[in-house]
């Protein structure tokens, strides 16, 4: 299979050339232009396998398919995946799988009939289907929150961005137990998903840094959504010892939580601490102020772009991961005073 250093040596042009005639990313002289295009047609090379098309022409547009975009969180990486494709002059094409793998590879596939450059894409927790569509039609794309792992899955064949999960996680737990609490709930994420994989095994991280004993009563599965984690908390406010703390794995799930702990008559951080994964931008405005980790979903997004970019500039480089820093926002619902910090 011809790669593009055999077009730019069959053109008598540089790499970098190529790609810009391919991508559109800089102007480049007619004859130049004219004699990459050729070579290309001469070599058979396409820089993707189902839109031979855009060897000659490229739409200038990318897909995002993310789940639950009225979430904060997907909100601001929908507005870095903005601002990144505009600065770039690239349009977006958005889809909300709803989290469930039937609907994710449709949408996906319907992105991918609108002649998408490339996508970025939050995967299910059941991926399979997608990660078949992707690589059966040699679809550029970035994952991004969600990490793909094994090679089943398709972890080595994709660039992926995700904020770190377990560290951060951790943090919230040895805070907690700092202050003195035994019983430290986790109000888990669904199943499946990477970010809930790496949040438990931070909580457990935590609890053994802090020297306390792991009980898997005080983990409970959320589903990543409001309803569940109301559910959820609930239940763990029924146990006969119940927990004196509680860390919430996403910003969902913190409204989930907190509307069960109304509904027992406990108060926040009197009867009961809470600490979340996930800032939002009203978080400082709860009573009390919530205690969150903040993740840098505006820069996962802008990474995503970045990534994409350069697949599409050079589709045979190695895959790439990036992992960004989380930030701990320290404020009252731990039961701290009131000396609000970042850091």
């Amino acid at each position: 299979m011809a790669t593009m250093t055999d077009v730019a040596r069959s053109a008598g042009v540089s790499v970098a050339t190529v790609s810009h005639v391919l991508n559109g990313t800089r102007p480049v002289l007619p004859h130049t232009r004219q004699a990459v295009l050729d070579a290309v047609e001469e070599l058979g090379y396409t820089p993707n396998g189902p839109a031979r098309s855009l060897v000659t022409s490229r739409t200038r547009s990318i897909g995002l398919a993310v789940s639950a975009i009225s979430n904060p969180y997907f909100t601001e990486i929908l507005q870095g995946v903005e601002a990144g494709a505009l600065e770039h002059g690239y349009g977006l094409l958005v889809a909300d799988p709803h989290d469930d793998p039937e609907h994710e590879r449709k949408a996906v596939r319907l992105l991918h009939e609108r002649r998408v450059d490339g996508m970025i894409v939050a995967p299910s927790a059941a991926p399979g289907a997608l990660v078949d569509h992707l690589r059966r039609h040699a679809v550029p794309t970035v994952f991004l929150d969600r990490v793909l792992d094994s090679p089943a899955d398709g972890g080595p064949d994709f660039d992926q961005v995700s904020a770190e999960s377990a560290e951060p996680t951790a943090r919230l737990v040895t805070h907690l137990a700092g202050l003195g609490h035994r019983r430290i709930g986790l109000v888990a994420g669904r199943p499946g998903l990477s970010t809930t994989r790496e949040r438990i095994a931070g909580y457990r991280r935590g609890l053994a840094t802090a020297g306390l004993p792991y009980d898997e009563r005080l983990l409970t599965d959320g589903d990543s959504e409001s309803a569940g984690a109301e559910r959820a908390t609930a239940a763990l406010l029924s146990l006969r010892t119940r927990p004196t703390a509680l860390v919430t794995a996403n910003n969902a799930m913190t409204f989930g939580a907190l509307r069960a702990l109304r509904g027992a008559g406990l108060s926040v951080p009197h009867d009961i601490a809470l600490c979340c994964f996930d800032d939002f931008a009203w978080a400082d405005l709860f009573q009390p102020r919530l205690t969150a980790v903040a993740q840098p979903s505006r820069e996962i997004g802008a990474h995503a772009v970045r990534l994409l970019l350069d697949r599409l500039a050079e589709p045979g480089r190695p895959a790439r991961r990036i992992r960004l820093p989380c930030t701990f926002v320290h404020r009252t619902s731990c039961g701290c005073p009131e000396t609000p910090e970042v850091g």
